[in-house]
């Protein structure tokens, strides 16, 4: 089994990855295998709801979203980690998030997830709420900790005195092995994945 980890800022060795990596840490003490994925500071398109989307994910391949995605079809469970700029998740993950999410929802579904929010004060709790909202519309099982999945630290190694922040990715990281063990027995005991019922869309106000 293994968990793919989203680093989302542009910060290669940032409080964001290395928020990241005691998560990972973590799970290879459960015996889960983990990668962080690097989302860089070159350029990544929005989505533009162009409606091309093929079998590789967005039509537009001139970054890191279908490389993202196909990381994402061989994982089992997801991180998605962002730095806070003004009480909100980086540009950078919204948009690589939104392109993947809307091209390739099926490479998610069903794999338990969480998010990590890293600031140097304040505005994780938003950020964090954010990136939860992926999850509740995609048939992903939310991965809980022991508080909010917040790391705070301005730079350098500073997020090493947040200990409560460090311990609830510990946390996380044993939880999110349970799901994923449980999961796994689940399937072994012939368990089978929920049906999903599609069709229905109210896109408009509904007359009386």
């Amino acid at each position: 089994m293994k968990v793919l980890l989203l680093n989302g800022s542009m910060h290669a060795n940032g409080t964001t990855f290395h928020a990241l990596e005691e998560i990972g840490k973590t799970l290879l003490e459960e015996g889960i295998e983990y990668e962080i994925f690097q989302i860089g500071a070159k350029p990544i398109r929005d989505c533009i709801a162009c409606g091309k989307c093929n079998e590789n994910g967005c039509i537009f391949d001139d970054d890191l979203c279908n490389a993202f995605i196909e990381k994402a079809k061989q994982s089992d469970g997801f991180v998605f980690g962002t730095p806070v700029y003004y009480a909100h998740p980086s540009g950078r993950i919204l948009s690589l998030l939104d392109r993947a999410f809307y091209s390739s929802s099926k490479a998610f579904q069903f794999k338990p997830a969480a998010s990590v929010a890293c600031a140097r004060r304040a505005g994780t709790d938003t950020s964090f709420d954010v990136l939860n909202k992926y999850f509740g519309i995609s048939n992903m099982p939310t991965v809980p900790s022991t508080y909010w999945n917040n790391v705070f630290g301005s730079a350098g190694e500073d997020y090493k005195e947040d200990l409560e922040g460090l311990q609830v990715m510990r946390n996380l990281a044993h939880n999110m092995a349970w799901m994923l063990k449980c999961i796994e027995a689940g399937k072994k005991a012939g368990v089978e994945m929920p049906q999903t019922e599609r069709g229905s869309r109210t896109d408009f106000v509904q007359k009386h």
